[in-house]
This record gives structure tokens, C-alpha cells and sequence, in this order.
């Protein structure tokens, strides 16, 4: 088959195996910047962001339907709006008894925010399973286009990212939906709901670090001038969030420490917010959109 294309990617930079920002050069045309984010997610370089007005931007990112990216965002959202609501009720009980909602109501709005996050993180994965092959520096040449629901690219450090989250996501709906349970004792909770939920801590927390590494091209990074990077960092410490509540969880006896509880509902509480800011954030970060 002939080639469609020349490009090839040159002064990369990354961490490992993984490579997360180069120079993109083609025959007669102006070399770019290339970064793995961008590429996975079509997004718009972020210089060429800056041209677009403020108040226009968050204009058309209200409504931008015809894009995955939008409805990643807005999915996230409506996930972590539901963690917080039932944080919230656990830690203002009286709230909750305002409004006439039990404790097994609270954990079906907490099982009810897993499904989005559980969608948004496999739209996520689909996205990242089908975007274009990275540009290396052989010639890339036509493959056939086939759609891939999950897809295998452990070489690429989007696509590892979302693969945990998505798994750690799956492990949340195991967690939220046996926690509905009211008959279950402190060792079958420990079993049932508390590993599922420390386990995926632990893989959110893992996918968090590794779209931060993506976004700032190594182990830590400060570009605050970055839209793409406030929101993995944003999430970073969301991740965080879940992984210290995920720490106070367990129970030790039939009577919970009230102390660790507290704790775990405000660690979750902080992780869904700031996973409801870096949802929101994704919005104006698709109204830039492009292919690349």
C-alpha cells in the first residue's frame, strides 16, 4: 500500500515508554506541536486556543452536542453532581431528614452516580481506542479503519489512563450497589464494599497521575496558563479525595468510628467536587475543538 502521508514526529518527550509531546513535521507544510492529549481527544493545539475571545468560548461550550469530548464532560458531571448530593445529605443529616431521605436512599444516589462515571470513563476509553495512530518517524500508511469498543494501545499513555479509570469505575458499581445492602455485617462490608472501593481508589489514583503526566510532559509540572492541565490536575485531586476516603472506609467493628467516617464523606465529598470542576472544564476545552 502507499503511503498518505509523511508526517513524522521528531524532539519527543515523555516519560518511559510513553510519548506525550513532539514536533509534528510534514513535507511542505509548517512543522507543530503535537501533544498526546490533543491527539487522542481532537482537540485544538492550546496556542491556537488562545486566539478565541473568553466570553465566546464559554458561549458555545454550553451546547456542543455533535461532540464526544461535551458529552464526556457532561456525563463526568452528572456522576460526580450525584456523589456530592450524597455526600452532602450524609454529613448535614438533618438535611436529609428535611427532605425525607434515608440512608438506603442516600446509597441508591450514590449507585445512581456510578453509572454516568462508568459511561463517560468507557466513552473515555472508546475515544482513546480509536483515535489516530501516533505519528512516529516511519511513514504511516492506510490501515483499515475498524471500530474498536475498548481496543489494546498499552504503549500510549492516554489510552493506560483511561483503561484504569474505567476498570477503577466498574469497581465503584460493585462498591455503590452492594452497599445498598442493609443486611450485610461489618465483615461482609469490609469484603464487599470496602475493597472494591479502596481498589479502584487506587486505579482512579493511577489514571489521575498517569492524564497528569500526559498533559504536563513529566512527573510534576506547573503550566498554569494550560487549560487541558488544570483539568487532570483538578482530577489528580479528586483522585486524591476518593483515595483518602477510600483509606478511612474500612470498619474494624459492628460499630463505625464516627471520626473515620467523617473523614471517608468529606474526602468524598471534596473528590466530587472537584470532579464536577474538571467535568465542567472539559466543556470549554471542547468549544476549541478539532481534528488534528
Amino acid at each position: 500500500m502507499s503511503p498518505i502521508h509523511h508526517s513524522r514526529l521528531v524532539e519527543t518527550v515523555g516519560i518511559g515508554p510513553f510519548i506525550t509531546r513532539g514536533i509534528l513535521t510534514h513535507p511542505g507544510k509548517p512543522a507543530r506541536v503535537w501533544l498526546s492529549r490533543h491527539h487522542r481527544k481532537r482537540l485544538a493545539n492550546p496556542e491556537r486556543s488562545k486566539a478565541e475571545a473568553t466570553l465566546k468560548l464559554l458561549l458555545r461550550c454550553l451546547w456542543l452536542p455533535s461532540h464526544l469530548n461535551w458529552w464526556i464532560g457532561v456525563i463526568f458531571a452528572v456522576g460526580a453532581s450525584c456523589f456530592g448530593m450524597a455526600s452532602t445529605l450524609i454529613l448535614f443529616p438533618s438535611l436529609a431528614a428535611e427532605i425525607a431521605i434515608s440512608e438506603a436512599g442516600i446509597n441508591r444516589i450514590f449507585f445512581a452516580g456510578s453509572i454516568p462515571f462508568s459511561i463517560a470513563a468507557w466513552l473515555q476509553l472508546y475515544q482513546a481506542a480509536n483515535a489516530a495512530p501516533l505519528p512516529t518517524s516511519e511513514d504511516t500508511t492506510k490501515t483499515e479503519h475498524r471500530i474498536r469498543l475498548i481496543g489494546w494501545r498499552p504503549d500510549e499513555i492516554g489510552w493506560v489512563s483511561c483503561a484504569l479509570q474505567f476498570i477503577g469505575t466498574l469497581l465503584f458499581n460493585i462498591n455503590t450497589f452492594n452497599a445498598m445492602s442493609s443486611s450485610l455485617t461489618w465483615v461482609q462490608i469490609d469484603l464487599w464494599v470496602w475493597i472494591p472501593n479502596v481498589i479502584g481508589s487506587i486505579l482512579f489514583l493511577a489514571s489521575g497521575y498517569l492524564a497528569f503526566i500526559e498533559a504536563g510532559h513529566s512527573l510534576w509540572s506547573w503550566p498554569h496558563a494550560n487549560l487541558s492541565w488544570w483539568i487532570v490536575f483538578i482530577n489528580l485531586l479528586g483522585c486524591i479525595g476518593f483515595m483518602i476516603s477510600a483509606l478511612f472506609a474500612p470498619l474494624f467493628s459492628e460499630t463505625p468510628n464516627p471520626l473515620a467516617t467523617t473523614v471517608s464523606v468529606f474526602c468524598t465529598l471534596l473528590g466530587a467536587i472537584c470532579f464536577f470542576v474538571g467535568s465542567l472544564l472539559m466543556l470549554p476545552e471542547t468549544a476549541v475543538q478539532e481534528v488534528i
